[in-house]
């Protein structure tokens, strides 16, 4: 089976290739209804199909060729991680570099399966790479569910292949479903569409899926704030916030996908802007902010291009209680699963190497064994947060910056 689907690969990979560079070389001739930047933009995105295209075909030829010499060796699949728990002397988690290889073996059953997966998987991307459609990876479970049985099992094949391929997910056409929202003082452009949230600064505006396409990008903001839920966003929103601070809000509405983290990343880099991040005062809330700040463990072999080295954590802090005068009311207990969670947080290396003062807070509230939500600020009044809370923290912040 795992020969029948290389040579299917290969094949499909040929015949698409051809056809694909006839229509590419058509589409690279002048037109005088668009724009050059439209032009330059979108000759690049088909350049980049070809390269990943060509390098699936090499793929797959190394793979013939293993398989005509008897070789049961099949593919070498580096592993990356975003952060571990070894002295900072043995890390190299910062530099993005390789903690060793799964070599796919066909004398092991599992990798059997693997390799079966990853090569089903990669004729449906080198087919969307051909015809220049877009999948999601829920679509890509339901084109063989029987054969895939768990969502999990196309999650990791598409990694795989990220990784074989040295790309991002989206050069493979693969597409999240987007959930992240953005407000404020902003305009951009994409796939076409304009972006306009300055009209209605304080109005939701769905994040673009296809951040690759995002273009035009102006801002009068002075900063980018990330909150971690969409209630708190939402209470921004009714509270005007923007309206009354030049900024750029947005929310991934709980752990962020990819678009949300790639669109953040676009805007820090484009607007050049500080970027401050709002989460719950639990290892949940911490957690995702080292996911923008830092990367996620699932996608470390991309985090350079995902993460956020500039982020700074706004709170809620574990100090917040005493600082604000929470009630006894507010708080909730930590779980066992909230301590053993928070106790593996502690290990990771970036809160040694990077962000000591981070470790120090989240080893405060574990001491304290309580956690509260952002929303527990509102026993003040409902509009605490917008009027008092944050915009006390931005200006600390912003004057240690510009000190």
């Amino acid at each position: 089976m795992v020969r029948w689907i290389a040579y299917e690969v290969k094949n499909q990979e040929l015949t698409s290739e051809n056809a694909y560079l006839k229509t590419l070389t058509s589409k690279c001739r002048p037109l005088q209804n668009q724009s050059h930047r439209r032009k330059m933009e979108g000759n690049r995105g088909s350049l980049e199909r070809i390269e990943v295209m060509r390098k699936i075909t090499e793929l797959t030829r190394s793979m013939i060729v293993e398989l005509s010499n008897g070789s049961s060796r099949m593919i070498a699949i580096d592993r990356f991680k975003s952060y571990c728990s070894n002295s900072l002397e043995n890390c190299c988690c910062r530099f993005n570099l390789s903690e060793g290889k799964d070599v796919l073996t066909l004398q092991r059953e599992s990798h059997v399966r693997r390799l079966d997966v990853l090569l089903r998987v990669l004729l449906i991307i080198q087919q969307l790479l051909g015809e220049n459609r877009h999948s999601s990876k829920r679509d890509i479970y339901y084109m063989h569910p029987s054969i895939f049985t768990d969502q999990s099992v196309v999650d990791r094949a598409i990694n795989d292949i990220c990784i074989l391929l040295q790309c991002s997910r989206h050069n493979l056409n693969v597409v999240s479903v987007g959930n992240g929202l953005v407000m404020g003082w902003l305009r951009f452009s994409e796939a076409g569409r304009r972006f306009d949230c300055l009209k209605k600064p304080n109005s939701a505006h769905f994040i673009p899926v296809q951040v690759e396409e995002v273009i035009d990008i102006t801002s009068a903001a002075d900063y980018i704030l990330v909150v971690e839920k969409e209630s708190v966003f939402q209470r921004l929103a009714n509270d005007r916030f923007c309206s009354r601070n030049r900024c750029i809000v947005i929310t991934g509405r709980g752990y962020p996908d990819v678009p949300s983290r790639r669109f953040l990343r676009l805007l820090v880099d484009v607007l050049a802007l500080p970027a401050f991040c709002l989460v719950d005062c639990d290892p949940y809330g911490f957690d995702i902010l080292t996911t923008y700040r830092f990367g996620s463990m699932q996608m470390a072999y991309d985090a350079k291009y995902l993460k956020i080295p500039q982020l700074r954590w706004l709170g809620a802090f574990a100090s917040d209680f005493e600082k604000y005068n929470l009630p006894e009311q507010c708080l909730i207990p930590l779980t066992f699963k909230d301590k053993s969670r928070t106790e593996a947080l502690l290990q990771r290396c970036y809160l040694r190497r990077e962000v000591q003062h981070w470790r120090l807070e989240l080893e405060s509230m574990l001491e304290r064994g309580v956690k509260f939500e952002i929303e527990a600020l509102s026993v003040h009044n409902i509009s605490f947060l917008s009027d008092e809370y944050l915009p006390s923290k931005i200006e600390s912040e912003l004057t240690l910056l510009n000190s």
